[in-house]
């Protein structure tokens, strides 16, 4: 098993933005624990970073402080950065190629939002024959209210872990998937 961390889009919109991620506490120290152990075990690190299409966007405006990676993120070791415009991190992006490249089977998820570029990735990478890991409590959300209703941040979470388990992801906290790592010979690459 080749493994890569995957941390989508944890920049500042999801934290002094308009996008403040609520649920679940500690998802982010979680995120960073996953770094530095994904580190210090050999496995490559990817940053998935979210450009809105659009030079005047309301939310994650390129070049704006609310588009920056999250400084803590931006300082810790990773193998690439990748750029995207939309919910999934394989769309228009090099992301399959360098994952073939490196000959990478399986992807362990992080980041924000859960129900939206975290889930969307993990379906695709599925699609595309990769296991897929999802961490739990290194994924996060907010509490959502439009048209079609309102879910709580817990709520929705914790559907799309349910859903993640029925087929997609193998779902692990970042205490069970650090354990992994060490007790696996193969997650180096």
């Amino acid at each position: 098993m080749k493994r890569a961390l995957l941390v989508i889009d944890v920049q500042y919109e999801y934290f002094t933005g308009k996008l403040p991620v609520t649920y679940p506490p500690g998802s982010f120290e979680n995120i960073l624990k996953a770094m530095d152990e994904a580190n210090a075990h050999g496995v490559v690190v990817v940053v998935i970073q979210h450009t809105a299409p659009q030079p005047n966007s309301a939310t994650f405006r390129k070049g704006s402080h609310e588009w920056e990676l999250h400084s803590e993120v931006a300082s810790r070791p990773r193998a690439t950065l990748i750029e995207k415009n939309l919910p999934g991190s394989f769309t228009g992006t090099t992301l399959e190629e360098w994952l073939t490249e490196h000959g990478v089977d399986t992807l362990t998820i992080s980041g924000y939002m859960t129900q939206m570029c975290c889930d969307t990735t993990a379906r695709q990478a599925m699609h595309m024959g990769l296991n897929v890991e999802f961490l739990s409590d290194a994924t996060g959300t907010l509490s959502i209210k439009n048209g079609a209703g309102a879910v709580t941040d817990e709520e929705l979470h914790r559907a799309i872990l349910v859903t993640q388990a029925m087929r997609f992801s193998k779902v692990l906290t970042t205490a069970e998937w650090l354990a992994s790592l060490d007790n696996s010979e193969t997650g180096l690459i």
